[in-house]
């Protein structure tokens, strides 16, 4: 990792695994689409909440996966790039599709936040990845430039984000995990 003016991390799974059962998560936004009397327009967790702005849920359904985050980040578990990333001599920032908040309750659980010099989360600039933006927002809170920067994670959305924002990639582990 040597050679770059920044370092972004994802959150889930790259430097801690946050608590969360994502199928309560799904079944609680299902519910908010029903409190409304509107079907919920798919099952898929991140689509239900990238259609909230057509059903005008949105508030609803970002408090209901955030509640969930909040809760999971608290009790987190530190995964071992956490490590890496408190060995780090240039600026680190966190980019991650869970809102800023509960990135910042797992960043202070993990006694991280020290290490961390920008965090952007789902809800921090009003889109999130794979869109590209937030990842150059953090890189720019980090005052470096894309091609000087890497971005670490775990999922192939975050390698998506990487190529779209044209930002070296390198994945934690094996490969990519889920979403």
């Amino acid at each position: 990792m040597t050679g770059y003016d920044a370092i972004v991390y994802d959150l889930d799974g790259t430097l801690v695994n946050l608590d969360v059962d994502w199928k309560a998560v799904a079944n609680d936004v299902r519910e908010v689409y029903r409190r409304a009397n509107i079907e919920p327009p798919c099952d898929g967790l991140w689509d239900m909440l990238e259609m909230a702005t057509d059903a005008g849920l949105v508030t609803e359904v970002e408090s209901a996966i955030a509640a969930h985050e909040h809760d999971g980040a608290r009790t987190s578990d530190r995964l071992p790039h956490a490590d890496e990333l408190l060995e780090q001599s240039v600026p680190s920032g966190v980019c991650s599709l869970n809102c800023e908040q509960a990135c910042r309750i797992a960043l202070d659980e993990h006694a991280l936040e020290s290490a961390v010099n920008a965090v952007v989360g789902r809800d921090t600039i009003g889109t999130w990845k794979p869109d590209p933006e937030p990842l150059l927002a953090t890189i720019r809170e980090l005052d470096a430039h894309p091609q000087r920067a890497l971005f670490v994670g775990d999922s192939m959305r975050d390698r998506r984000t990487a190529k779209r924002a044209n930002v070296d990639f390198e994945y934690v582990g094996e490969g990519p995990s889920g979403v």
